[in-house]
C-alpha cells in the first residue's frame, strides 16, 4: 500500500523526521518497501493561465500563447500540447527554470528560445516533465480556482514523499491512512486527529430495498440514494493528488470518492447508476454460469461459489471483487446508489484470482474489512460527494443478519506469560497503556493477569500469543533485553545399535549412486502400473499427473530415469530416501522408506572397463554391501510383485519378515513406459537399516584352518540359501567361513537336477581339529542334506 506522508501528517505528527518514521514502520512489522519523492526536482514552476492561444505561421502542431503567471507579465510561449486552449491553467516553467534530468540523467534548464521563428518565453509542462505523474497526452490541467503565480510546489504541496509498506495478509487493519495513523500514534504516543464524521441529513425519503441472501458471506450491507449529482463536476485537486500518491488514477469524482474512502478508510465501496437498477438489491450467490460484464470490459461466466450483488434482472456485480459495466455510472447519471458492505474474508478469499482478478477491493476484503466502520464510511462518502457532485442524499438502508455477523472476541493475557514469552516483565501500567491506544478494551483484572476485548478492526489478535506479539511490537524488538540462553546440557543417548541416515547415504553414494528427490504425489496412473490397489487421491491437486499420494518410492525413481534417459543420460545409478503413505484400517500410515535403480552400462565408458550391461547380480551387490553395515543376517527369498520381472525379483527378509524386495521391472512395463534396456529397482523399510548389531571381539585361533570342498545335487528348485542353513546348522561351531564357489547344470547331470560346490573352512579356538572331527561334521551335513533335500554327492 501507498500512503502520502503529508496526508499522514494530518491525521498524526510525530516529532520525527521521514527516515526515523520509515525506520519505526519496519520495526513496527509494516517493512517499508520502497519511499520516493512525489514530484522530480525542479523549480521556478508557478501555476500559468493561458489568455491566447493562436495557431502557430509555420508549424500545424505548434499554437502561440500568452500565458499570465510570471511575475513581470504576461509572456509568450511556443508550445505544442493538443489541449492548449484558452482559460486553463496549467504549470508554467518560468525562464532560468530548472527540471527533473531527462533520460540522460541531465538537468534540465529553461531558456529564451524561438521555435520557427517566434519568440517563446518559457515552457507550459506536462505530468512527466515535471515528474508528478504518468500522463504525457499533454499539459497538466489544474483546478480552474488555482491561483496564478503561485509556486507549483506550494500550491500542490510537493515536498512530500510517497512511503509503500508491505504488509503481511494478517494486518488488514493497516491497509487504510486510519490505520497507519493508529499504528504511528501508538508507537510515539501521540494523539489521532481522525476525521470527524458526521450522519448527512436525508434530504427526500428516495430509497432502494436490500436484501441479504447469503449468510453469512453477506451479514451488513449499507447503501443510500442520491439524486440530483452532476458527475461532470471534476474532483478537487486535493483530493486527485491524494489519490495519485496512493497510487489511484483519478477517473470522476464519484469513482474518485469511492476510492478515497478506501485509502482513508479502508471501506470499498462501489457508485450504481439508480436509474439502471430494477426492483431492489439482492445480495446473493450467483447462479453457475451466470454472465456478466465486469467494468474493465472482461466477460465472465460465474461460478456457483461466487458472491454477487444482483437486482431483479441478474448479477450487478461481483460484491467485493469488481462492479459490472452495464450499472456502473456513466457521463449521463444523475441518479446513484452508494453502496458500503462488510463481506466475510471467506467468501471473497480466492475468488478473485479464479477468475484472474486482483482488485484493491479484494485485497482487502480477504483479509478483513471492518464491519463496525460500514455506514460511516457511507456517511463520510456521502458527506464528499455532496461538496462535490451536489445532489439530494436519501436515508441510509442498512440491512444485516446480526447472528451471522463475527463475534465478539476476548483475549486473556497472564502476568507470567509476558516476562516467559518476552523473556523480561513489563510493569502493569505499562502493559495496560500499549495494548489500550492499540484499541483493546479492558474487560476484566484477575490476580494473574487481566481480559481483553478485542476491537472488529483487529483479525489477527484471537490468543494470548497474539497479545505478547503486539507487546513486544510496541515496546519495540530493539528495545527488548539482551539476556544469555541458558539450556540444560544433557547429552542425548544414542545407542551404538543406531545407524545414522547419512552412514546409508555414503554408502550408496560410494557405490556410484546419486540421490535424487520425488514429490510424495505422483501420477495415478503410474500408481496402478507398479502397485496397484488403494491409494490417498489428493482433493485439490496440482495437476492431474500428481493427484495420488505414493505408497512407493520406485515409480518416482522410474519417472526421473525417464526424464535422464530423455535428456541423453544412458547410465543411471540413483536412490531416494522418503516417507510412502499407505493406506490401511487403521487410517494413513507414513511409512519411511529407501529405494534404490540402476540403469545402462555397468561402467562409466572408459578404454579399460567392461562394456556390459548391469544385472539383477549387480543391483543385489549393491544392496548387500548396504545390508552389511547392519551387520545382521539377511536373507533373499524369490518372489513375485506388480511391475516386476516374475523371474527377477526377490523378496528381502530379516527375522522372518519381509523388510523389502529387489529386482528387474517386468519388460511389458518397460515397453510401456518407452524404456530400452532393463531396469533393475530395491526398495527397503528404512526401519531395517536403522539399527545394526554391535560388533564384539573374539580372540583369533592360533591353530590351523580345515578346508573342505562340498559338491551335491539337488533338484533345480532349492535355492543356494536353503542349503547353506541345513550347512550351517549341523557344522558345529567350528565352522567359520562358508562360500558357494561353483554352479553347475548341463552335460552329465540330470535335466531336473544342478551341481551346487562348497567351499567349508573349520578352525577351532583353542586346538588344532583331526580329521575325524572334520569327516563327522561333513557326514552330519551329507545326512541332513539328504534327508532334507534329496541331496547326493557328486
Amino acid at each position: 500500500m501507498k500512503f502520502s506522508e503529508s496526508w499522514l501528517r494530518t491525521w498524526v505528527n510525530p516529532s520525527i523526521n521521514t527516515e526515523q518514521l520509515v525506520e519505526q514502520l519496519t520495526m513496527a512489522g509494516l517493512e517499508v518497501d520502497g519511499v520516493e519523492p512525489v514530484a522530480g526536482s525542479f523549480s521556478q514552476v508557478v501555476v500559468g493561465e493561458i489568455l491566447e492561444a493562436e495557431q502557430h505561421p509555420d508549424a500545424d502542431k505548434l499554437r502561440v500563447c500568452k500565458v499570465a503567471g510570471a511575475p513581470d507579465g504576461i509572456k509568450q510561449v511556443v508550445c505544442g500540447a493538443p489541449n492548449a486552449r484558452v482559460g486553463i491553467k496549467i504549470p508554467f516553467a518560468l525562464v532560468g527554470a530548472q527540471l527533473p534530468p531527462g533520460d540522460d540523467g541531465k538537468a534540465f534548464k529553461i531558456k529564451k528560445a524561438k521555435l520557427r521563428g517566434v519568440e517563446s518565453m518559457g515552457m507550459l509542462c506536462a505530468e512527466t516533465e515535471l515528474q508528478v505523474g504518468d500522463d504525457d497526452s499533454g499539459l497538466m490541467e489544474l483546478a480552474l480556482d488555482a491561483p496564478v503565480g503561485t509556486d507549483l510546489r506550494e500550491y500542490l504541496r510537493l515536498n512530500d514523499t510517497i512511503i509503500e509498506v508491505d504488509l503481511t495478509p494478517n494486518r488488514s487493519d493497516c491497509l487504510s491512512l486510519k490505520g497507519l495513523a493508529r499504528e504511528v500514534g501508538v508507537l510515539n504516543r501521540c494523539e489521532v486527529s481522525y476525521p470527524e464524521i458526521a450522519p448527512v441529513a436525508p434530504q427526500s425519503a428516495e430509497s432502494f430495498p436490500v436484501e441479504l441472501l447469503a449468510g453469512n458471506a453477506c451479514a451488513r450491507y449499507a447503501g443510500r440514494v442520491i439524486k440530483g449529482v452532476d458527475v461532470s463536476a471534476p474532483s478537487p485537486q486535493w483530493l486527485q493528488e491524494r489519490l495519485r500518491r496512493g497510487g489511484i488514477r483519478s477517473i470522476d469524482a464519484i469513482v474518485d470518492v469511492t476510492n478515497y474512502i478506501l485509502l482513508e478508510l479502508g471501506q470499498p465501496m462501489h457508485a450504481f447508476d439508480l436509474d439502471k437498477l430494477n426492483g431492489g438489491i439482492r445480495v446473493r450467490m450467483a447462479e453457475q454460469d451466470e454472465c456478466l460484464t465486469l467494468l474493465d470490459g472482461q466477460d465472465v461466466k460465474l461460478n456457483s461459489d461466487t458472491l454477487v450483488i444482483a437486482d431483479a434482472t441478474g448479477p450487478l456485480a461481483m460484491a467485493g471483487i469488481m462492479g459490472g459495466e452495464p450499472s456502473s455510472v456513466t457521463s449521463a447519471t444523475t441518479n446513484i446508489f452508494l453502496e458500503s458492505a462488510f463481506f466475510s474474508p471467506l467468501a471473497i478469499a480466492g475468488r478473485a484470482r479464479s477468475y484472474g482478478l486482483h482488485t484493491d477491493s479484494s485485497h482487502r476484503f480477504e483479509r478483513g474489512v471492518d464491519f463496525n466502520g460500514t455506514v460511516a464510511a457511507l456517511e463520510r462518502a456521502t458527506q464528499l460527494l455532496l461538496d462535490i457532485v451536489g445532489g439530494e442524499a436519501g436515508p441510509v438502508v442498512c440491512q444485516e443478519l446480526p447472528t451471522e455477523l463475527p463475534a465478539a472476541r476476548s483475549v486473556t493475557l497472564r502476568r507470567e506469560r509476558i516476562e516467559l514469552g518476552l523473556g523480561f516483565a513489563i510493569p502493569d501500567d505499562e502493559v495496560l497503556d500499549i495494548l489500550a491506544r492499540l484499541g483493546l478494551e479492558l474487560r476484566d483484572t484477575t490476580a494473574t493477569g487481566w481480559e481483553f476485548n478485542v476491537p472488529t478492526y483487529r483479525f489477527d489478535i484471537s490468543i494470548e500469543e497474539d497479545l505478547l506479539e503486539e507487546l513486544a511490537r510496541i515496546y519495540g524488538y530493539n528495545n527488548l533485553p539482551s539476556t544469555q540462553m541458558r539450556i540444560t546440557a544433557e547429552l542425548p543417548l544414542i545407542r551404538e545399535q543406531k545407524i545414522p541416515e547419512d552412514r546409508v547415504a555414503r554408502q550408496l553414494i560410494g557405490r556410484g549412486y546419486q540421490e535424487a528427490i520425488t514429490y510424495s504425489f505422483i501420477d495415478p496412473k503410474l500408481h496402478q502400473l507398479f502397485e496397484g490397489g488403494e491409494a490417498v487421491e489428493l482433493l485439490n491437486p496440482i495437476s492431474a499427473d500428481m493427484s495420488t499420494m505414493r505408497t512407493s518410492l520406485v515409480p518416482g525413481l522410474v519417472d526421473t530415469l525417464v526424464r535422464n534417459l530423455n535428456r541423453q543420460q544412458s547410465r543411471v545409478r540413483l536412490y531416494e530416501k522418503g516417507l510412502r503413505f499407505v493406506p490401511s484400517e487403521a487410517g494413513l500410515t507414513q511409512v519411511p522408506g529407501i529405494a534404490g535403480l540402476i540403469y545402462g552400462p555397468r561402467y562409466e565408458a572408459a578404454w579399460s572397463a567392461d562394456k556390459g550391461e548391469v544385472d539383477f547380480y549387480d543391483l543385489k551387490g549393491d544392496l548387500e554391501s548396504l545390508l552389511a553395515i547392519t551387520a545382521q543376517a539377511f536373507q533373499f527369498a524369490p518372489s513375485t510383485r506388480p511391475a516386476m520381472h516374475p523371474g527377477q525379483c526377490a523378496d528381502v527378509v530379516l527375522n522372518d519378515k519381509i523388510v523389502g524386495y529387489l529386482g528387474a521391472i517386468h519388460p511389458a512395463v518397460q515397453k510401456q513406459l518407452g524404456i530400452a534396456r532393463p531396469v533393475f529397482v530395491f526398495e527397503l523399510d528404512q526401519q531395517a537399516v536403522a539399527e545394526g548389531t554391535v560388533p564384539e571381539f573374539k580372540p583369533l585361533s592360533k591353530f590351523p584352518g580345515v578346508t573342505r570342498d562340498l559338491a551335491v545335487l539337488v533338484d533345480k528348485g532349492v535355492s543356494s540359501a536353503q542349503l547353506e542353513n541345513v550347512i550351517r546348522n549341523n557344522a558345529g561351531e567350528s565352522l567359520k567361513k562358508l562360500k558357494v564357489f561353483d554352479v553347475y547344470s548341463g552335460e552329465g547331470i540330470d535335466p531336473k537336477r544342478k551341481s551346487l560346490a562348497f567351499s567349508l573352512t573349520f578352525q577351532h579356538p583353542s586346538r588344532t581339529l583331526n580329521e575325524e572331527e572334520i569327516n563327522s561334521a561333513v557326514s552330519a551335513i551329507v545326512a541332513q542334506l539328504g534327508d532334507e533335500f534329496d541331496a547326493s554327492l557328486r
